[in-house]
C-alpha cells in the first residue's frame, strides 16, 4: 500500500473515560476512493472512534493524520473544515424544521444578512436531485416516514464537501429500494476519490460494499482484512473471539400440527392494505417481508389495534375476536415489539425494570392499587436472568444500555405478558451480530414453548433464514405464501416487486 493512498492514518490512539479504558491503541488505516468498513459488536468501541474521528471526543493518546496534516478536531465544525463528514445512526434533525432547512442548517445562503428562502429550496433541491432521494426539500421533516428521515439525514451529511464520509448504520431504517440509492451514491463518491467508513451489522451488505473491513473486539484493533481475501464466517469468529457455525439456529423440534392459533381473513384499511388473509399456529414463525410501503407494518399496527381496520375478521383460537385498541390486542394474548424500540419501545430515561414491568403492572399491584416493587423487582431479575440482559443493575437507565440489550428490555416487558401470539417488527434493527444471534435464540426458543410468532424483518436472509412460512406483501396486497423450498430469495423478491407476470 503507497503511503500516497492512505487518507486518514490512525496510530495507537487510545481513549480512557476515567478508570475506563474505552479504546486500546487503536489503529486504522483507510485509502482514498474505497469503502473501509469498521466491524464489531455493540461495546467494542467504533463509536468512540468515530466520535474522535467527527471531534466530539479528543483522543488520551495516539496520533491522527488526515491527507498528510495531523488532525486533532476540537468541535464537528472544525473536523468537517478540515474535510471529514459524518453521518450519525441517531437522527439530529428537527421535526418542525423543513427538508431544505435541516439539510443546510447552519449554512444557510443569505442576502444582505437574511436567509434566501428561494435559494435555500433550490440549493436543497439540487442536492437531492443529485442524490436521487424521494423527499420533497419543502416538506417538514416531522411528516416523513423512518426511512425518509435517514435519507434526509445522509443528504445533510454529504452536502458539505469531504475527502472522509463516515456512514454510521445508514441502511438501519432503508428498504431494499432505498439502500440502492444509497449505494448508488457511495459509487459516486468513490469515483471522487472520497473515502467512506462505513460500520454497519447486515453481513451481505457489508460483502458486498466494502473494500477493506476492520475488525474491533472489546475497544482493541483485531485484524484488517479486503474482502475479497475474507468470509463472513472469519470475520464473524474474529468480532465475537469464537466460531459462530450458523448465523441462524436451528429449530430444535418441528412445528406443531393443529388449528391456527390466529386467522385474519380479509383484513382492510382504507389507502393502506387490502383483503390480506392469513393465519399462524402454535410454535410456527410466520415470516413477513415486503418493500417499504408494501402494507406489512400497517397490517401489524391494525391487527395490534394501533389503527381500525375498514374491513376484515380476526380469529384467535377459532373465535372471533374485535380489537380495538392495543388494550384489547393485550387482553386477547397479542404482544408488539414494534420496529422504533427507542420511540415507541422504550422509556430510555427510566430503569432497566420499570421498562421490562411496565405492561404487566397490574400484576404486581395490590387490591388498592399500589405496586408490590418487591414482586417486579423479582421479576424483572428473572427476565433480565431469562433473556441474558446485560445491564449493570436494575436501576440502569434503558438508554444506557448497547441496541442489542435494549431490544431484549422489549422482548422482555411483552413476554411477561406471557402472549399467545407475539409480533416482531424488525427486531434486529440496529444491533449486532452477537445479539442478533442471541435475539434468534430467545425466537426460537419461545417457538419451541408454543408461541405463534409475526416476524417482519426487511432483511431477506434473516425472513428466509428465521420463518417456516413466508407472507410476501407489495403495495397493499398478500401476493404470495411460501414454504418449504419455495422460500428462495429469487421468488420472494419477484412476488414482493410485483413482478410475476
Amino acid at each position: 500500500m503507497a503511503s500516497s493512498d492512505i487518507i486518514l492514518d490512525i496510530r495507537d490512539v487510545t481513549k480512557s473515560f476515567g478508570p475506563v479504558t474505552a479504546l486500546k491503541s487503536m489503529q486504522l488505516q483507510v485509502r482514498r476512493g474505497r469503502v473501509h468498513t469498521i466491524l464489531g459488536e455493540n461495546g467494542a468501541g467504533k463509536s468512540t472512534l468515530m466520535k474522535i474521528l467527527a471531534g466530539v471526543y479528543q483522543p488520551t493518546s495516539g496520533s491522527i493524520v488526515l491527507d498528510g496534516t495531523p488532525y486533532a478536531p476540537a468541535d464537528p465544525q472544525e473536523a468537517a473544515r478540515a474535510g471529514l463528514t459524518i453521518v450519525f445512526q441517531e437522527l439530529s434533525l428537527c421535526n418542525n424544521l423543513t427538508v431544505a432547512e435541516n439539510i443546510l442548517a447552519t449554512r444557510e445562503p443569505a442576502t444582505a444578512g437574511f436567509i434566501n428562502d428561494r435559494a435555500l429550496v433550490a440549493k436543497a433541491a439540487a442536492l437531492v436531485g443529485e442524490l436521487h432521494l424521494p423527499v420533497d426539500v419543502t416538506q417538514q421533516v416531522g411528516d416523513l416516514s423512518v426511512a425518509q428521515r435517514q435519507l434526509v439525514e445522509i443528504a445533510k451529511g454529504l452536502s458539505i464537501e469531504a475527502k472522509v464520509v463516515i456512514l454510521d448504520e445508514p441502511t438501519s431504517s432503508l428498504s431494499d429500494s432505498e439502500a440502492e440509492i444509497l449505494f448508488g451514491i457511495i459509487e459516486k463518491l468513490k469515483r471522487r476519490g472520497v473515502a467512506v467508513i462505513y460500520i454497519s451489522h447486515r453481513m451481505e451488505e457489508i460483502m458486498r460494499l466494502s473494500d477493506d473491513i476492520t475488525v474491533v473486539r472489546d475497544g482493541s484493533y483485531i485484524a484488517t482484512r479486503e474482502s475479497q481475501d475474507t468470509t463472513i464466517e472469519e470475520l464473524i469468529a474474529l468480532m465475537v473471539g469464537r466460531d459462530m457455525n450458523e448465523i441462524y439456529p436451528a429449530r430444535d423440534v418441528a412445528v406443531p400440527a393443529g388449528t391456527p392459533v390466529l386467522e385474519v381473513k380479509g383484513l382492510s384499511r382504507d389507502s393502506e392494505f387490502e383483503n390480506i388473509s392469513f393465519d399462524v399456529r402454535a410454535g410456527e414463525i410466520l415470516g413477513f417481508f415486503g418493500l417499504v410501503g408494501s402494507g406489512r407494518s400497517e397490517v401489524m399496527n391494525t391487527l395490534f389495534g394501533i389503527k381500525r381496520a375498514s374491513a376484515g375478521h380476526v380469529a384467535i383460537d377459532g373465535a372471533a375476536v374485535a380489537i380495538a385498541s392495543p388494550a384489547d390486542a393485550i387482553v386477547k394474548g397479542i404482544a408488539f415489539v414494534t420496529e422504533n424500540r427507542k420511540e415507541e419501545g422504550l422509556v430510555l430515561s427510566h430503569s432497566v425494570s420499570s421498562n421490562i414491568s411496565m405492561v404487566g403492572l397490574k400484576k404486581f399491584s395490590n387490591l388498592f392499587g399500589f405496586l408490590r416493587q418487591g414482586r417486579e423487582r423479582e421479576a424483572a431479575n428473572d427476565e433480565v436472568a431469562r433473556l441474558a440482559i446485560k445491564t449493570a443493575s436494575l436501576e440502569t437507565q434503558a438508554g444506557a444500555l448497547s441496541g442489542g440489550n435494549q431490544q431484549k428490555i422489549v422482548l422482555a416487558k411483552w413476554l411477561l405478558t406471557r402472549p399467545k401470539i407475539l409480533i416482531l417488527d424488525e427486531p434486529t434493527r440496529g444491533v449486532d451480530v452477537g445479539a442478533k444471534f442471541e435475539i434468534y435464540k430467545i425466537i426460537r426458543k419461545l417457538a419451541a414453548e408454543g408461541t405463534a410468532i409475526l416476524l417482519i424483518s426487511s432483511e431477506l436472509p434473516e425472513v428466509i433464514g428465521m420463518s417456516d412460512r413466508i407472507a410476501v406483501m407489495h403495495e397493499g396486497r398478500l401476493s404470495a405464501t411460501l414454504s418449504g423450498t419455495d422460500r428462495t430469495p429469487e421468488k420472494i423478491m419477484t412476488f414482493a416487486t410485483g413482478s410475476t407476470s
